[in-house]
Order: C-alpha cells, then sequence, then structure tokens
C-alpha cells in the first residue's frame, strides 16, 4: 500500500523539519574564553611548581665550574625537580637546592620581598606559579655524604675521605695547594661562628645524622657550605626535609643550556 497526499508529505518531511527545528550551538567569543584558559593555565603552573619542580637562580660562585653565578652577572638559571626525593633518598654526588636549614646558614639572608605591602602581595602570588623567586634563602651545593656515614679531610693527597675511602671528585677545583694541618674552619666565639680560611681544607671527622646530609660546593676554596656551619646545632648538616629538589638541566643563558650531572664521589 502507498503513502500518498497530505499524510505521505508529512511522512517524508519530519526528518527535515526537526534538524530545522535544533539551534546549532554558538560559539563564543575568544575575548570571553581569553580568562577560563588563563585560569586554567595559572592552575597547571600552580601545580607543577608544588609537585614536580621550578626554576632557580644560582647567586654566588661557589658551585663554578658547574654552575656559574656572580654579583652583578648573569647566573645561571636552573632547573629543579621534585619528583626524585618523593621517591627516593638523596644520593652522593647529587646538586640539591635546599633552604638554610638553621640561623648559622641564614644570618646573612635578607628578605627579596618589597617593603611595599601591595608590591610583596603582587610578589608572593607570583612566586606561588614559580614566577618569581620564593622568599627563603635557597642554595645549592653537592651531595658528599648521606646519613651514618662519617666524612673528614684530608689524605695525604688533600682529598675528602667518606668512611675513610677517599673520593675521586672530578668536578672539584681549589685555588690553593693542600697544606697539612691548615683547617677550612675554626669555631669561634669572637666571630660569632666559624672563622673561615679559604686557604685550608681539613675538618672533621663528622658523622653524618640519620636523616641528614653533608653537601659541599665544587668551588672549594669559595664555599660557605657544611664545613662553615660546623658549630651549629646540625653539625653542619643538612636535613633531608629541607630539601627543595634535584638540579637537573641548565635553563639559561643559552649557551650554558645542559644537564647538571650527578657523579658519584663514592664509586671509585
Amino acid at each position: 500500500m502507498t503513502v500518498s497526499g497530505a499524510d505521505g508529505e508529512r511522512a517524508g518531511n519530519a526528518g527535515p523539519r526537526r534538524a530545522r527545528g535544533k539551534k546549532a550551538k554558538k560559539q563564543r567569543p575568544f575575548w570571553q574564553e581569553l580568562p577560563i584558559l588563563i585560569v586554567i593555565a595559572a592552575v597547571i603552573a600552580a601545580l607543577v611548581v608544588t609537585f614536580i619542580g621550578r626554576p632557580y637562580v644560582i647567586p654566588s660562585q661557589s658551585m663554578e665550574p658547574t654552575l656559574h653565578g656572580c654579583s652583578g652577572c648573569t647566573g645561571d638559571r636552573i632547573y629543579v625537580e621534585k619528583l626524585s626525593y618523593d621517591f627516593g633518598d638523596p644520593k652522593p654526588g647529587d646538586v640539591v637546592v635546599f633552604v638554610g636549614p638553621s640561623n648559622s646558614w641564614n644570618k646573612a639572608y635578607r628578605s627579596n620581598r618589597s617593603s611595599n605591602v601591595a608590591v610583596r602581595g603582587i610578589q608572593n602570588f607570583f612566586s606561588f606559579f614559580g614566577l618569581v623567586p620564593p622568599d627563603e634563602n635557597d642554595l645549592v651545593k653537592r651531595v658528599i655524604a648521606v646519613g651514618g656515614q662519617t666524612v673528614q679531610c684530608c689524605d695525604a693527597q688533600g682529598r675528602v675521605l667518606v668512611d675513610g675511602k677517599p673520593l675521586d671528585e672530578p668536578y672539584a677545583r681549589y685555588l690553593y695547594p693542600y697544606q697539612p694541618g691548615l683547617a677550612y674552619g675554626v669555631k669561634s666565639a669572637a666571630a660569632n661562628g666559624v672563622l673561615i680560611n679559604p686557604a685550608g681544607r681539613e675538618f672533621g671527622p663528622i658523622k653524618v645524622p640519620d636523616g641528614n646530609i653533608w653537601v659541599m660546593g665544587d668551588n672549594r676554596n669559595e664555599s660557605a657550605d657544611s664545613r662553615a656551619h660546623i658549630d651549629d646545632e646540625f653539625s653542619g648538616t643538612v636535613p633531608v626535609k629541607d630539601i627543595r629538589g634535584k638540579a637537573v638541566f641548565k635553563i639559561w643563558p643559552p649557551g650554558r643550556i645542559g644537564p647538571v650531572r650527578s657523579q658519584n664521589p663514592q664509586s671509585n
């Protein structure tokens, strides 16, 4: 039986009529979507900074030649990742960023924040997204010994010893020859801390407490590292909880872009 006439016309046109009844979804203008995109990007940046890693600026020459930094010059920008120490412990040879763990480390630190309340608030806001450095005394050094190990200097060749074994440190730079009997630092009441002799090398022995590390700069005569803080409550060591992350890459300036390598000095 063939359907025709008015009933047939209604049957044949039912589909198109329903399609015409649906309005096409109107796309928002870009200027309306832009704030949403900015919020999404900011949330992603905050999550990355909090859980994965962030950039830091090298403030001094204590890690040269591995990392460059000095007053009035373009210091290296490095990327420091956090995941390694979320799932494991620092190892000898790692280059780590940590916050000064005691007053001995922080007595010369000055806040990088403005005295203006409004400007300081803006700085703190952008720091949350990794665009401004955090307001803390962040330092970068190399792990030499870990919890349970005993560190000291020196053997007859002027090398650092860990558990009595000399270290192989191709990254270390010494500006002065080794002089037996000449200490790097001596506790001094007059100096209100440790009096440093840059030409000296000897220190220790010091046993690193469990959960702490002993750190030294690669530029040995120009680094106020663990040796310079043997009078504090941690005997110069740094609690692992104060480590911000592991330096893995130099991201600026362009001529120095490249990896920051861990070299275990105890593997010889």
